[in-house]
């Protein structure tokens, strides 16, 4: 006889926003830390990453200390957190899914469409809610599966995403064609700008779905099996495996980093083309080494200092969009032009960049605790909620 699934948990967004009592059931269970720190510690990870667009530097002109900063980026953050992050969203989306059925589910999806687009067409053109929202759509085939088949599609897919990448160093083998940049062309002004990502919207986000949807959807799948095996909200019972994530996870992550690392100090198309993945599949090892880290430390009662993560996981899109419209606020030449972008010689460097994610980063930490301790949920949180349930909203802060 098979033990029983365990109950879905929601993500920030639909779940309430604080441990709450009835006069019929008494207290309602505490909400498993383990996944808001490890979104919390992901937010953190992905601005360190998202820094390189942001300033506008070119990670193989780095060099001396900012080379150092590079390395020390690529080893450990590059590829990690979003990957942990696209995990922590099929594991949500999956449990809306079976908790509170399709419509919910829809609705929550065409919200984060908006918010995505929002976010794209006004702040910033390194948006992925839109691509995660519908993309999302995949796991009205699959997310019914077994952990085991759901674990069986995101390695085909995620091994087919990969072979091409790799295929696709072999076209261009022997050749010595400049590597190539993956920053906006910024126009002078806002407005022109706003109007130009709104023009190519909807292209770029069918373009990037096929593009990364096979290993998206293959992370989202992962997700939506920790989630059916109850390893994220009961990690005590998953010690064994956590181990393995852990030591093969850190074992064959930290060596990709490493390879990753040096691909990017080389100018050539070639590395850059391989450099993804090598990213991707270093980056999937090494989230799945962090997961079984910190999963170990929640099994154990340790998370210590990390249980501080937890807040800003609890709101994590209006985090990400508050790094979003700071950063280019700070940069971008219709903000402050402090960036390395044409007409502002500055000069801005990894080291510089990875200080200044650290300290924003940490920062949102306190600042996510005193917004939950007095309103509960984040303000973009709240709207996805109130569009998901609409009129319903209040009858369904249940027990999740």
């Amino acid at each position: 006889m098979t033990a029983p699934e365990p109950a879905p948990v929601l993500p920030p967004d639909l779940a309430p926003p604080a441990p709450e009592r009835t006069p019929d059931t008494g207290p309602v269970r505490d909400r498993s830390p383990l996944p808001d720190v490890l979104r919390g510690a992901a937010l953190l990870g992905i601005l360190i990453v998202n820094m390189q667009d942001f300033a506008g530097f070119l990670e193989w002109q780095q060099s001396g200390l900012d080379r150092a900063a590079q390395v020390v980026t690529d080893t450990l953050a590059n590829g990690r957190f979003i990957s942990i992050f696209a995990m922590l969203f099929g594991w949500g989306a999956s449990g809306i899914l079976a908790r509170r059925g399709v419509g919910v589910f829809l609705r929550r999806h065409a919200a984060l469409l908006l918010v995505g687009a929002l976010h794209y067409v006004l702040v910033w053109h390194g948006d992925i809610i839109s691509n995660y929202a519908t993309l999302a759509l995949a796991l009205l085939l699959v997310a019914h599966l077994s952990a085991r088949a759901l674990l069986v599609v995101a390695g085909a897919l995620g091994t087919w995403w990969l072979g091409l990448g790799l295929l696709a160093t072999t076209a261009i083998a022997g050749q010595n064609r400049p590597r190539f940049a993956f920053l906006p062309d910024l126009l002078p002004t806002y407005a022109q700008n706003v109007h130009a990502r709104a023009a190519e919207f909807w292209p770029l986000l069918w373009e990037g779905d096929l593009f990364n949807g096979p290993w998206l959807v293959a992370l989202f799948c992962l997700g939506a099996a920790a989630g059916k095996t109850g390893l994220l909200t009961r990690p005590a019972e998953h010690r064994p495996l956590l181990r393995r994530l852990a030591v093969g996870g850190l074992g064959v992550g930290l060596p990709l980093g490493l390879l990753l690392a040096y691909l990017n100090t080389l100018p050539s198309e070639l590395a850059g083309t391989l450099a993804l993945p090598v990213r991707m599949a270093g980056g999937l090892a090494g989230a799945l080494g962090y997961v079984g880290v910190l999963g170990l430390l929640a099994a154990s009662g340790r998370l210590g200092g990390w249980r501080l993560f937890a807040a800003s996981g609890r709101m994590a899109m209006t985090n990400y969009l508050t790094q979003s419209v700071v950063m280019t606020l700070i940069f971008y030449p219709y903000g402050l032009g402090l960036g390395n972008w044409p007409g502002t010689g500055r000069s801005w460097g990894a080291a510089a960049g990875l200080g200044l994610s650290l300290l924003f980063g940490l920062a949102q930490l306190p600042l996510s605790a005193w917004w939950l301790a007095r309103f509960g949920r984040g303000p973009v949180e709240s709207l996805v909620r109130w569009v998901a349930y609409g009129a319903s909203a209040r009858q369904n802060r249940g027990h999740d």
